[in-house]
């Protein structure tokens, strides 16, 4: 991965240039943006920089030796971690190393892929992974030992959000005092849920989605799209260039999830007085509880964004409304009305809970049946009327 690979970002890619150019390389960095926004790209490349000829860099042809190890992500002074899980292959104390080969499979293949697609990848949706004291324990091993090559060292954490206590805890002194020439580098979409004496320590790079104009052309390069047909696939990703890839092929997650969302909105706006349409809440949410914990994550983070868009088309912001239902018998403007100032507070804290107690590994069918019975009397909520 090259700079010029990566898609947009270009103010970053010029600070971070001019850092390696004037060896001023802050020794522990966090790269924070949304899912999509090219993250882990740019921290690849920026290693890339920092650890091969940098001078050419920009114009290399990528037949230099250097270059070579990081197209295929084996440079030996590049060292990555990233959330695992026990598996077949690792039934106990799983770490990165276990997985190397699949994580350079998602490299290659979606290099701006989510935690979804790494743990659809793995086949452990059912699983929730973690950076763990393990994973701690081979990267305090890995970095003491001196660079391959005589430069710098550096490791990319990738989704540095899901570290535990213990492995941050272990990770602490080494971050504060580095081994010479040893870089971290950590990449996080919610810089919140880790903790502050790690944060305290990192200079942070925040990444802003990507705009339409860069993924409609990234789109028309790699896909041979027309322009209208990639402008519209870039308006509907919103700055995401994962989802944009996946609204191609018409493989997006998405796609499952509306379904399930729309089913649960009519149900739930029947289901008041309606004993038939509390049975359909209760095996909707059955049905959904069968599926892996990343799957319900990732469907009611769905829910959050379709409910957030209804409320913009609702408050007359059209130009910020991006998401367009497959559905043909489902239209957003049909449903807007019904999110409004006085449930959208409570609605958006109802599912931001059961996120919360999900991850917690709740009973999913009761937190989901509870969310269902809630969202009913919600929706049926008249809107304040303004003085």
């Amino acid at each position: 991965m090259l700079f010029q690979e990566v898609l947009g970002q270009d103010h970053i890619k010029k600070h971070l240039m001019q850092s390696v150019d004037n060896h001023r390389i802050p020794h522990a960095q966090l790269f924070v943006g949304n899912e999509g926004c090219g993250t882990l790209p740019m921290a690849i490349a920026y290693a890339r920089y920092m650890l091969c000829n940098h001078k050419q860099d920009l114009n290399s042809t990528g037949d230099e030796p250097c270059h070579l190890k990081f197209r295929n992500f084996t440079h030996p002074d590049l060292h990555f971690a990233f959330p695992v899980v026990t598996s077949n292959k690792a039934k106990s104390h799983p770490v990165s190393a276990n997985y190397l080969e699949e994580w350079r499979q998602l490299l290659k293949e979606q290099p701006y892929g989510n935690l979804f697609d790494w743990y659809k990848l793995l086949g452990v949706d059912n699983k929730q992974g973690q950076i763990g004291v393990d994973e701690a324990q081979d990267i305090v091993k890995s970095l003491s030992l001196k660079s391959y090559e005589g430069g710098y060292k550096v490791l990319i954490m990738w989704m540095a959000e899901k570290m535990n206590q213990t492995c941050a805890n272990k990770l602490l002194k080494l971050i504060e005092e580095p081994p010479s020439k040893t870089i971290f580098i950590l990449i996080a979409e919610d810089e919140e849920q880790i903790i502050n004496t790690i944060r305290s320590r990192c200079q942070t790079l925040h990444f802003p989605p990507l705009s339409e104009t860069v993924i409609s052309e990234a789109l028309v390069k790699h896909y041979d799209l027309d322009m209208a047909e990639a402008i519209k696939i870039a308006h509907q990703s919103n700055g995401n260039y994962n989802k944009a890839c996946d609204l191609v092929y018409h493989d997006s997650e998405d796609l499952q999830f509306e379904e399930w969302f729309i089913f649960w909105i009519r149900s739930a706006f029947k289901a008041k007085g309606n004993k038939s349409a509390i049975h359909d809440l209760i095996t909707w949410s059955e049905d959904i509880a069968k599926t892996g914990r990343e799957t319900q994550k990732q469907f009611l983070h769905f829910c959050l964004s379709f409910i957030r868009q209804a409320l913009l088309l609702n408050y007359n912001t059209p130009e910020l409304v991006f998401l367009e239902p497959k559905s043909k018998n489902f239209k957003l403007e049909n449903f807007a009305p019904f999110i409004h100032n006085s449930n959208i507070i409570e609605i958006s804290q109802e599912i931001q809970d059961a996120i919360y107690h999900i991850e917690r590994n709740g009973n999913s069918k009761i937190i989901l049946t509870d969310l269902s019975i809630k969202l009913t009397r919600l929706l049926h909520r008249k809107p304040a009327q303004a003085n």
